[in-house]
């Protein structure tokens, strides 16, 4: 089966208060985009991309693509929208029971290992999965003053992270179910489950930042070179990293 990848990349990321969307600002040397798209293709080099830019958007660079097959695909208001635009795209290509896996464009850490983690836990999977870490820290819940309310229990709770991996057919018909209903999708997984069903948690690397605010940049490119030196001393070794 072809393994689809989604990229919503239509973003305008204003809250990283800098002159341009964040998925173009420069991480080693590269774009945030370049690197998570590198990332990707490192884990599934036969993969079929679909990238989800803002219609008007004047950053980007097809040379930051190392996929082969790929399309560009307009973004919508809100994420749902623009996952949704790209499924349109793939009505004619995909068959119903296709993986399509969509990650976020400012999560460039992910790591190869979880990547491939991931995609192991589809062998014997009707649903679909996706990466997520348990929650670490006490948990409180605010009341409308900003003052504590109570302590959530951890006990069971995760931080939902990405990518997420549904079938074609399934994906398609949760997004237009919400659409239709009104249900409000902060991910793919959160549509899956308003249907009634459970996905698949993966425990994935707590360090698969999203890049979301000024200090997370500098966060990033701390946790890339972090990984290139595990993966150096990995090779000396003679392990895969």
């Amino acid at each position: 089966m072809t393994l689809w990848l989604i990229v919503p990349a239509a973003g305008r990321g204003q809250r990283m208060q800098a002159d341009r969307p964040k998925q173009y600002l420069m991480l080693q040397g590269k774009s945030v985009l370049a690197r998570t798209l590198e990332r990707l293709h490192q884990a599934f080099p036969d993969a079929v991309l679909r990238l989800c830019l803002d219609p008007d958007d004047e950053h980007f660079d097809p040379e930051d693509v190392p996929f082969d097959h790929w399309l560009r695909v307009g973004g919508g208001d809100e994420r749902a929208d623009t996952v949704g635009r790209a499924l349109t795209t793939l009505a004619e290509e995909a068959a119903s029971d296709d993986w399509v896996m969509v990650h976020d464009a400012a999560r460039p850490c992910v790591r190869i290992e979880d990547l491939r983690t991931l995609q192991g836990a589809l062998e014997d999977e009707a649903i679909g999965a996706l990466l997520a870490t348990p929650a670490a820290d006490t948990m409180k819940r605010a009341d409308a003053g900003g003052r504590i309310s109570h302590t959530e229990p951890r006990d069971g709770l995760w931080h939902a992270l990405t990518p997420q991996v549904f079938r074609f057919d399934l994906l398609r018909q949760a997004l237009d179910a919400a659409r239709a209903t009104g249900v409000r999708v902060t991910d793919e997984a959160s549509a899956i489950e308003a249907m009634g069903l459970a996905p698949r948690l993966v425990a994935g690397s707590r360090d698969n930042l999203k890049i979301t605010h000024p200090e997370d940049l500098a966060m990033a490119a701390r946790i890339l070179a972090l990984q290139a030196e595990i993966a150096v001393d990995a090779l000396d070794q003679g392990v895969e990293a």
